[in-house]
């Protein structure tokens, strides 16, 4: 009997053990993420699916304040990119936005390679090739585009917000897709942003020829997430700076204000 009990106590410590084996890497995987311009604990908490104490506490800070180049520990999986991927056909894969992926990575261009790895927003389970449960949003872009359509729409929101926050520049790039979407205008991208009524053209950078300066990264990076379906403007189809004095926009419903930005309906 007493030989028994002792087997069992060693088969229970042996399990207990395996257990432990099993659940502690999980526990502790995590990813790297390199901080852009225009991040806060709050918005990489949102991307990683953490919350922001958690964040202060696995990279020991003590206030909110963090800088661009600032590398964090986030709770995140990992993937390995095989031959034939692409960025798409990996978040949907996860159950990921392309939008998500391509924050997560700092990766605003198509180009990924065989073995290069990638973090999955939105997850907690360490490197992975299977399914997550991120219920990020659109995981195709909302309106068509090409790579000029890109740029063109990048400039543009150089142009216009150079100066404002990043979820500003989002906006007025949303702005543009808005009315992309909308019958009442033009349905392509260099359509809208050139669109000429009369004798005035809808956006003055493309009058003042502004809209030629080269796209910043951050513009880009603002370009594409609207792109896929980010909208911080909340479906707004005009924009304007806060100083104008023009009545007849500021008559119109304001759908958000971001910085000196307004934007209306």
């Amino acid at each position: 009997m007493v030989k028994t009990n002792r087997i069992k106590t060693m088969l229970s410590t042996a399990f207990i053990c395996l257990g432990l084996f099993l659940v502690i890497p999980n526990m502790a995987n995590a990813a790297s993420y390199k901080v852009v311009k225009g991040d806060s604990l709050y918005k990489i908490s949102k991307l990683f699916n953490t919350s922001v104490a958690k964040l202060q506490s696995s990279n020991n800070i003590k206030g909110t304040i963090i800088y661009p180049g600032q590398v964090l520990e986030v709770p995140a999986a990992t993937y390995t990119v095989k031959s034939g991927d692409s960025l798409y056909l990996i978040a949907k894969k996860h159950g990921v936005s392309v939008d998500s992926l391509r924050t997560a990575n700092s990766k605003w261009d198509d180009m990924i390679y065989p073995g290069q790895k990638l973090i999955i927003p939105g997850t907690s389970s360490g490197s992975s090739s299977g399914t997550t449960t991120s219920k990020d949003n659109a995981s195709k872009p909302v309106v068509s585009f090409t790579e000029s359509d890109v740029d063109l729409l990048a400039r543009l929101v150089r142009a216009e917000a150079e100066s404002q926050s990043y979820e500003a520049k989002v906006a007025v790039a949303a702005v543009v897709i808005n009315r992309v979407q909308s019958s009442e205008w033009p349905n392509t991208i260099k359509g809208v942003i050139n669109q000429k009524i009369g004798n005035y053209y809808q956006f003055t950078p493309v009058e003042n020829g502004w809209i030629n300066r080269p796209a910043t990264d951050e513009c880009i990076k603002a370009a594409y997430a609207a792109l896929y379906g980010s909208d911080p403007s909340n479906g707004a189809i005009f924009y304007f700076d806060d100083s104008t004095s023009n009545k007849w926009i500021w008559s119109r419903p304001i759908a958000a204000r971001i910085g000196r930005m307004v934007y209306t309906y």
